[in-house]
């Protein structure tokens, strides 16, 4: 209904307003059964009618919540190209099809428009929404309304596909976050075994499992990227709010820095959040040992459900792309220098001489090794004008790149963290909030100690690339 509201003609607009009135629901049409990431070779079509409304025909699949009964209407924002439009992304034109004819001057419902759920699918997990085939023009026409003007399609969807991506990554980092509480839960009160120190003494008491050094290292690790990825969250909605502010007339707002700040992190906080809550998910699980694997606990639906979240928006792979050619080199790397400077500051902060010395160094090698990358990256990108062949060193690298920026963001936040916690550990905290703060210096010592290192190991992994893969024979795989 925003994007309506926003790009939509004055009928448009109060189309929009009934949406959000009745409560209506609303999707995203884009994948075809040949047209997945490939958005550009969708084939779905439309034809002006010459009345200001269109016919919509084709298929479209893999549509989140493309019918139900939840709503009394639902409204499909759909991917399509214009009759006689040329190829790839720049043909696509967004329509408004909804479910049931409107009549925009009362607001009732009419007759059934011509979009039909031809398939339901059955997914691995997620099973609480309805993942459809939606088939447009088959029984009768698909009735629908350009969004602004032809071939704005793919601009117009990427507002909303902004949205989701924030959105997703927010949802895989949150059940992320109940996974470890649940797994934290279990090995409080689980005993099993003696301490470790008292092992070969058969009379020492049993213990709960938080006492085993590896159960420790594990919560450790799901806790550092739980809360970690939670800021992280937290620091791309704070340049979220500032762009809302400086497009609302703010004159202290940097408004350009802003948008560019928000474009950075979204493939972070998508790919990086998608992947590190779907990998830690399993750690949560181990925690339970074999009970996790029962549906008895809920680690076995997290799991299943937090699968798709490295998938739909993007998979993992279009986020790297993403993230090194749209967020560095179209911007040429304005915002990456900028974080990389604020990033800087904290390692700089305390002149190596403070509390979180080790921890500030250890940031600085890893920003090192980040930055190390996006230069070797961008050598190759240079250097594929002249050989195209080089961009592949490139793709075999950006998913890397793009999760080495997400673990070099949370150590820092993690660390900033901390610096907040001590202070107020110094001010005189009160007691119920002591471990609290703690917990929260601990993990960002941790984190900083056994997860920066791993960068270094990366960068000399990609520095070291070759393209033997890409010459390797399909057969051969």
């Amino acid at each position: 209904a925003a994007i309506i509201d926003a790009m939509g003609t004055d009928s448009q607009k109060e189309f929009a307003r009934l949406m959000i009135d009745k409560g209506w629901g609303a999707t995203m049409v884009l994948t075809e059964p040949d047209a997945g990431s490939d958005v550009g070779a969708g084939r779905a079509k439309a034809f002006d009618n010459g009345d200001g409304t269109w016919n919509v025909e084709g298929t479209k699949r893999f549509i989140t919540s493309g019918e139900h009964d939840m709503a009394d209407n639902i409204v499909h924002m759909v991917l399509a190209r214009p009759e006689g439009a040329g190829p790839g992304t720049k043909g696509l034109s967004l329509f408004i099809v909804p479910k049931f004819h409107v009549d925009l001057a009362t607001g009732e419902i009419g007759e059934r428009n011509g979009v039909y759920a031809t398939n339901v699918e059955k997914k691995m997990g997620l099973k609480a929404s309805s993942t459809c085939e939606l088939t447009f023009g088959e029984k009768e026409p698909a009735v629908g309304w350009l969004l602004g003007e032809v071939h704005e399609g793919i601009a117009q969807m990427f507002k909303v596909i902004e949205y989701a991506r924030m959105m997703v990554g927010t949802k895989a980092i949150a059940t992320l976050s109940t996974g470890y509480l649940n797994a934290l839960d279990y090995a409080k009160t689980r005993v099993q075994g003696a301490d470790l120190t008292q092992m070969m003494d058969k009379s020492s008491p049993r213990v709960t499992i938080t006492h085993h050094p590896d159960v420790r290292r594990s919560l450790m690790l799901q806790k550092s990227y739980a809360e970690g990825l939670r800021a992280l969250v937290a620091y791309t909605a704070y340049w979220q709010d500032l762009v809302v502010m400086g497009q609302a007339g703010d004159t202290n707002v940097d408004l350009d820095m802003a948008e560019r700040m928000n474009d950075l992190l979204l493939p972070v906080v998508k790919g990086v959040g998608s992947e590190r809550s779907y990998e830690m998910l399993a750690v949560s699980l181990q925690t339970f040992g074999g009970s996790g694997f029962l549906q008895d606990y809920p680690l076995e639906q997290y799991i299943r459900d937090a699968k798709i979240d490295t998938l739909y928006e993007g998979t993992t792979a279009i986020q790297g792309l993403d993230f090194f050619f749209r967020k560095m080199v179209r911007d040429q790397f304005k915002s990456i220098f900028y974080l990389a400077a604020q990033i800087t500051e904290t390692v700089k902060g305390d002149e190596g001489k403070g509390a979180f010395a080790r921890e500030r160094e250890l940031l600085g090698v890893a920003l090192e090794d980040a930055q190390a990358v996006v230069g070797r990256l961008g050598d190759w990108a240079m250097a594929s004008q002249q050989n195209p062949e080089e961009v592949y060193k490139v793709g075999l690298n950006t998913t890397r790149l793009l999760m080495m920026s997400g673990d070099l963001l949370i150590a820092w936040l993690l660390l900033r963290q901390a610096e907040v916690a001590t202070a107020a550990l110094e001010a005189g905290a009160a007691d119920r909030d002591k471990a609290f703060y703690e917990g929260k210096i601990e993990t960002a010592k941790w984190f900083a100690r056994n997860r920066l290192p791993l960068l270094t190991a990366e960068r000399v992994i990609a520095e070291a690339t070759d393209d033997d893969i890409m010459r390797l024979p399909e057969e051969a795989f």
